[in-house]
């Protein structure tokens, strides 16, 4: 590792991203819109502090989660992700961030981790590495344990067509939002932008079939503000292309 670099320690590209946890793409986003060097390592959320990815070392600082993240690096580097945004914008823009990652994050984590079919193609395979005789076991119990966090939050106790109900209210609510602007503040990217941009790319990635993705299709201003997104943070990505 550069001495130079912070490391951002990940999950892995995959399901059709440049890597599976909207977090994560949250995270690498900002650290490119503040312009800092680092290094992306691969783990997984057991070797975590808080068994939660991303978080990053800092040359020795380890700060966990997105949102302390991004704090970290705004004030550690002097930085403001949201430069030029007033007082209105700034409560604005955290309450967009509550409605993607306190709501609509737990409809896209439904669809993926407990409809059978997107389960078994996408996070199915993160037990791939364990031996044949844990496989399915180890697969069990994953999917067991998002099930009772999605019940705990409450989101998981509703039924199928009513968390896609709730989970297109927030995509209609955000493709209003976000209108004919480029971005969600105005004319150029702010914080808030990498935060939407990792959840939207997991909602409309063609990888799995969801009512929220076939929601989310049908604003085209989303599925353009995603592609604009990509090509400017990962234009060697083929989404990009």
């Amino acid at each position: 590792m550069s001495a130079t670099c912070l490391t951002l320690y990940t999950t892995r590209a995959g399901f059709g991203l440049p890597d599976t946890s909207p977090f994560v793409l949250k995270t690498e986003v900002q650290l490119q819109m503040a312009g800092l060097a680092y290094e992306r390592v691969a783990a997984i959320p057991p070797q975590a502090p808080k068994g939660k990815l991303p978080y990053i070392d800092d040359h020795g600082i380890v700060v966990t989660d997105s949102t302390f993240i991004r704090a970290h690096i705004e004030r550690s580097r002097g930085i403001d992700l949201d430069a030029g945004l007033d007082a209105l914008q700034r409560a604005q823009a955290w309450a967009i961030e509550r409605l993607l990652e306190d709501h609509l994050y737990f409809a896209v984590v439904w669809f993926r981790w407990l409809e059978p079919q997107n389960f078994a193609k996408g996070p199915a395979h993160f037990a791939d590495a364990a031996p044949d005789d844990q496989r399915e076991q180890l697969r069990r119990d994953l999917q067991a344990r998002k099930q009772a966090e999605l019940h705990a939050q409450g989101l998981g106790r509703h039924s199928p067509a009513q968390i896609a109900e709730l989970g297109q209210r927030s995509i209609d609510a955000l493709a209003l939002l976000l209108g004919d602007k480029p971005w969600l503040m105005g004319d150029a990217p702010a914080g808030v932008d990498a935060t939407a941009f990792g959840m939207l790319a997991g909602v409309l990635t063609p990888f799995f079939d969801t009512p929220l993705r076939r929601a989310a299709e049908r604003h085209a201003n989303l599925a353009d503000y995603v592609a604009r997104m990509m090509r400017r943070y990962y234009p060697e990505h083929p989404w990009a292309a």
